[in-house]
């Protein structure tokens, strides 16, 4: 078994280095600079208004009200917590203090600067989703980047088989990546953190299967019943669990972390000196030579900012797809807000956690723990009865991740769907459920190392797509801001199907 093991390490490694650092991260930070530009710094110049039609709409019905006469989609909001509860995850507690750990305090900086693009991205994404999006056998929507490489790339001359190649390509290895980033990345990381903050010696010294503790199969079991119970629900479930905890963990996580910050705000000022001046001249803990460092900096930031918000990934577009939204643009400004709540607010609670609380030395870049016990150690430093601060991070770890794993299930269900059609998703379902027990006993390092992998490879044929695309976005773009803001009589832009684009315009006015 070990051997096996080793095996898939060494392969997964020279994949994992291929797609990330020669190629992924290039096309992503393009992407996202490219679809900046091509909107107009849409997260800048429109801020006000992305923000109103986003958080600032929470109170209207049209957003957090369930359309009883669609009862095969759902509602903005589900929408949105649904993709949140997909997107925080272990990337915004263990990911961070990951990319902490091996990049220094200067990742934070380049996990700010691909949040700040990758809005853009996640927008573009979104857009694409809903304008190329059709109703499946059962009547539910169906979008995603299988559909806009299949539909729109596909319909560019010559490149037919391009965009269905590539379509089936994003499919497979959006099903992979349910199985890693969804599955055995997320549970890895709660077993973890359940067995340090709730440790049962007995069951930890019990072994079988080798060096695996009858603890972790216990904790994988109950987990895989959990994930049954909800995701064979289908999506309705799923959107009816999120929309409960995703704004509940969000704010309780973030309202301790900002505790733990105001308890050490001497420290704020020189944390935030160091992610900045450490993301251009990193300490020499990391290794090597300084274009070594400052590669190991970035690489980190990079990684890990897109393991936690998934901007260029593809992959929220298949839940915000599902929404009742009738504009591809205003389900485009969901997606800027989740990028900016996933990694501009909870990854930057966790960082200045983990800077300003003592367990990650400033100056010489020593951590005093693992990625996985990094922040239960810095809650510990200020909530240190009976060990509280880690369990409450255990506790946050599990929903964070439990949601995640939820949240990749549908997105998995879809590429599925696809590939294989709506009446065998259960299927898929079925094999997901299974995956979670060997999160829980995997090592932790194998386990992320193949979530990232994944990521990346499901990463390049949807890039590929949002790049070629990219007039379509702008078009659509500058459609809704001639009508919407500055009050033009125009035409709405709002479907590649003519039929859907009648009924949809037709209902523009119930929004």
């Amino acid at each position: 078994m070990e051997q096996f093991l080793n095996s898939v390490a060494k392969i997964n490694d020279s994949i994992n280095t291929f797609v990330w650092v020669k190629i992924g991260l290039i096309i992503l930070i393009g992407t996202g600079i490219l679809m900046t530009v091509v909107t107009k710094f849409f997260q800048v110049s429109h801020i006000g208004h992305w923000w109103k039609n986003t958080i600032g709409s929470l109170f209207k019905k049209d957003v957090i009200g369930h359309d009883f006469k669609d009862k095969k989609s759902i509602s903005p909001f589900q929408a949105l917590c649904t993709a949140l509860a997909a997107t925080v995850g272990t990337g915004n507690i263990a990911g961070v203090a990951a990319a902490i750990c091996i990049g220094g305090a200067g990742a934070v900086f380049w996990m700010w600067l691909a949040a700040f693009f990758g809005m853009m991205t996640n927008y573009s994404e979104n857009v694409l989703g809903i304008y190329f999006r059709r109703r499946n056998r059962d009547g539910e929507w169906s979008g995603g980047a299988m559909y806009y490489l299949q539909d729109g790339l596909g319909k560019k001359k010559g490149c037919k088989w391009i965009g269905k190649v590539l379509a089936i390509l994003f499919s497979i290895f959006a099903i992979l990546a349910s199985f890693g980033i969804g599955s055995m990345g997320q549970i890895n990381k709660i077993v973890l953190n359940v067995e340090s903050a709730f440790p049962i010696k007995s069951l930890m010294d019990s072994k079988v299967f080798g060096d695996v503790s009858v603890y972790r199969v216990i904790l994988g079991v109950v987990l895989m019943a959990l994930t049954a119970l909800i995701v064979l629900g289908g999506l309705k479930r799923i959107a009816s669990f999120a929309e409960k905890v995703v704004p509940f963990m969000v704010v309780l996580f973030v309202a301790g972390s900002l505790v733990i910050i105001g308890v050490n705000y001497a420290h704020i000022l020189p944390a935030f000196k160091a992610i900045f001046v450490n993301a251009f001249k990193p300490i020499s803990v990391i290794g090597g030579g300084i274009g070594a460092l400052i590669s190991t900096v970035i690489t980190q930031g990079f990684k890990r900012g897109v393991f936690s918000n998934e901007a260029g990934l593809g992959s929220s577009v298949m839940v915000h797809s599902n929404s009742t939204v009738k504009e591809p643009v205003k389900q485009g400004m969901w997606g800027i807000f989740e990028v900016f709540a996933d990694t501009m607010v909870v990854c930057t609670m966790t960082a200045l956690v983990i800077l300003t609380s003592g367990v990650y030395n400033l100056t010489t870049g020593e951590a005093a723990g693992s990625d996985a016990t990094l922040v239960a150690g810095a809650f510990n430093s200020v909530f240190s009865w009976g060990g509280i601060g880690g369990k409450f991070v255990a506790i946050a770890m599990f929903l964070f991740a439990f949601t995640t794993v939820l949240g990749w299930d549908h997105y998995g269900s879809k590429a599925w769907e696809y590939l294989f059609g709506a009446k065998s998703v259960r299927v898929f379902k079925v094999i997901h459920v299974i995956t979670v027990i060997f999160g829980a006993v995997l090592s932790s390092s194998l386990a992320w190392d193949i979530s990232d992998t994944f990521n990346g490879l499901m990463m390049i044929p949807n890039l590929i797509g949002v790049v070629v695309l990219f007039p379509l976005v702008s078009k659509i773009t500058k459609n809704y801001v001639d009508r919407k803001i500055k009050g033009k009589d125009v035409a709405p832009v709002l479907s590649y199907n003519p039929e859907i684009e009648a009924d949809a315009a037709a209902h523009l006015d119930e929004e």
